[in-house]
């Protein structure tokens, strides 16, 4: 269980590291030949506004397509933060070098894919954008960091979304399969770990964000159109199976030694009373979010959908040799994003729904929750990680845990940021946990290991990272790097390959 020579859990070779996403980290959105994205256009969302939804509103960053049509002919108007980044694109050099400097192991990221193809379908790829990421690759392996590349990380083309939907049309799934053959004829030797696309199962509370689906204009203006459209949802998440594991079959083919997997967005949840009616909503809330992972890891569609789908008239359209191709496209690893727990109280439903959100409304009066809201549940980690493993008995990666927080940077970017060294440390130790347990885990990426543009809110003010970058929400500032406490911490215990957890004795350099 522990390895005598170095008292740690964590397996010889553990691949400890950080995760990004190119439209949070590159900006450069107009240069090197690159098309514009659904990124593009995700407005920043204040943490004041955030706080302040009420009802059913607009998913963050969705856009309709009246917002989409004023943003492309008066972006002046918009506070766009994605084509800002950080400007890794330019800045790559000394941002990795930081990251290297924790002595990190892998660096999961993602292409553009608009970077190469800038329509998304184009005839020929960018070779301005295959340069750019040769570049990238290469500068990983120097400083000693294998990448892990996401084909696809909330960035579909927008010619793509504009022109067909998305993939809500087989013709996305096509361009996607020819996009992936591309990056992975290019690539090959030079990434041995890929992924399909970003926390998949979001289509069912984003579908601009995660598929390229353009909503259509609300009647009020504020609220979601897509609420509750789960034949759409549904239909969109099988041509997204169907690129998926086509990528991995055509991965297999091209470089054999590659590994490939998927990425959901975990979501563990517990019954909020010993009522058997509350363990029942938490049966149908796990099917919903194992649905995406069993149809990637299994090959198949599970026995619990049919129901769910009969009882609200959904009927996926397959073409033919659609189940043949997920039985062949079945991934290497799973990969997931975990940052909290969720309370469940049965809703009275025969036939239950999906929520359609990522946050339960039901707050757990035994969690202590983050700035924004969110639970922070560390023994939830360890659970989700034993259900997964007994689920599906493949390698596990983590490819995104993490607290974003508004951290107070003193003129050289640190900040003694003692509550995400906690965060990570009882997270970590409960990954020791698993691992104990018998869970194969592979790998942990702490998600924005530098100061990043939030996914769901495009704020830089919340912070995830143990390197600052100088910039606020509206791009001003120097882009001056800063090294935060818990840098230091996270190179302790890379260095000790995870056996080191003690906060005393941090040597800040």
């Amino acid at each position: 269980m522990v390895n005598s020579s170095t008292g740690s859990v964590f397996p010889d070779g553990f691949l400890w590291g950080g995760a990004t996403a190119a439209n949070q980290i590159e900006g450069a959105y107009d240069e090197g030949g690159r098309g514009l994205a659904t990124s593009d256009f995700a407005p920043f969302i204040s943490r004041e506004a955030n706080r302040g939804y009420e009802g059913d509103p607009l998913p963050h960053n969705a856009m309709t397509r009246e917002m989409l049509d004023d943003a492309l002919e008066h972006p002046e108007k918009w506070n766009l933060p994605k084509r800002r980044g950080i400007d890794f694109y330019h800045r790559y050099r000394e941002q990795l070098a930081e990251l290297a400097a924790m002595g990190f192991k892998v660096f999961r990221m993602s292409i553009s894919w608009s970077r190469i193809f800038p329509n998304g379908d184009d005839a020929e790829p960018n070779e301005e954008g295959l340069d750019f990421y040769d570049a990238v690759f290469d500068e990983c392996h120097r400083l000693g960091m294998e990448p892990l590349v996401t084909l696809c990380h909330f960035d579909t083309p927008l010619n793509l979304a504009l022109k067909y939907g998305g993939f809500k049309s087989r013709h996305t799934v096509d361009a996607f399969e020819r996009y992936a053959e591309t990056v992975f004829s290019r690539y090959k030797g030079k990434v041995k770990y890929w992924l399909t696309f970003n926390e998949i199962n979001n289509v069912l509370t984003n579908p601009f964000t995660c598929s390229g689906v353009v909503l259509p204009d609300p009647n009020d203006g504020t609220h979601n159109p897509y609420k509750g459209d789960w034949a759409m949802k549904y239909q969109v998440s099988h041509n997204q199976f169907v690129a998926s594991a086509k990528a991995v079959i055509k991965c297999h083919e091209i470089d054999p030694e590659a590994k490939i997997g998927n990425m959901v967005c975990r979501l563990e949840n517990y019954a909020e009373s010993p009522k058997p009616e509350d363990q029942l909503q938490v049966l149908f809330e796990d099917h919903f979010n194992w649905f995406y992972s069993d149809v990637q890891a299994k090959g198949e569609y599970p026995y619990y959908m049919k129901r769910f789908f009969d009882e609200n008239d959904i009927h996926i359209e397959m073409e033919p040799g659609d189940e043949e191709t997920l039985k062949a496209g079945t991934v290497d690893f799973v990969t997931i994003s975990y940052y909290m727990t969720y309370i469940m109280r049965y809703k009275g439903e025969p036939v239950p729904k999906p929520s359609g959100s990522l946050v339960s409304a039901i707050k757990n009066p035994y969690l202590e929750a983050s700035e924004w809201g969110w639970p922070i549940d560390p023994l939830g980690f360890r659970i989700t990680l034993n259900h997964i493993y007994d689920r599906y008995h493949l390698p596990i990666f983590i490819s995104e845990n993490g607290l974003g927080a508004v951290d107070q940077l003193d003129e050289n970017g640190y900040v003694e940021d003692d509550y995400r060294i906690d965060y990570l440390k009882r997270h970590v130790e409960q990954l020791g946990e698993a691992i104990k347990d018998g869970v194969d885990v592979f790998g942990y990426a702490w998600w924005g290991p530098i100061d990043l543009v939030s996914s769901g809110t495009s704020e830089v003010s919340k912070r995830y990272g143990f390197v600052s970058v100088d910039l606020d929400d509206f791009g001003n500032g120097t882009h001056k790097l800063g090294r935060k406490k818990s840098f230091y911490y996270y190179k302790k215990l890379i260095a000790s390959n995870g056996a080191d957890l003690s906060t005393d004795n941090i040597v800040i350099e």
